[in-house]
């Protein structure tokens, strides 16, 4: 299968803010698990994935109030019951904060299980990207 990328907008708010006035790094890392979260539950029944590790966030740039945060999503890495998704977010097109984020896939009694899915990637991007989540 090949890597399928969503997208979430998210508007900073007041409530969004820490005491420097830009984005708190929680509510950052929230809208990071959710945008991750979606892509996993656009190939699996969201009802059986769970969020096992945030491997890192990095932040490039401050977000300030009233801007809007585009996270682009995608499983780039699975195992047997794992998905590695990287998220990108980006202010107006300006790299903001990027990350990876494992999710596992699991019965009804929170056991791992296989899936079955594998993730091809094909351009050279897609390909850096999965390097980098082997690595993890």
């Amino acid at each position: 299968m090949e890597m399928q990328m969503l997208t979430i907008h998210h508007l900073v708010k007041g409530e969004d803010l820490n005491h420097h006035n830009t984005l708190f790094a929680g509510r950052g890392a929230e809208w990071l698990v959710e945008a991750g979260f979606i892509a996993a539950a656009n190939l699996l029944s969201p009802e059986f994935i769970l969020c096992l590790k945030i491997h890192g966030m990095t932040f490039v740039r401050p977000v300030k109030p009233g801007e809007v945060v585009r996270f682009d999503s995608r499983i780039v890495l699975t195992g047997r019951s794992r998905l590695v998704a990287y998220i990108n977010a980006t202010v107006k097109g300006e790299p903001t904060v990027d990350g990876f984020i494992t999710f596992v896939y699991v019965d009804k009694f929170g056991k791992s299980r296989p899936h079955g899915i594998v993730i091809d990637a094909v351009t050279p991007e897609e390909i850096t990207i999965q390097e980098r989540a082997r690595q993890l």
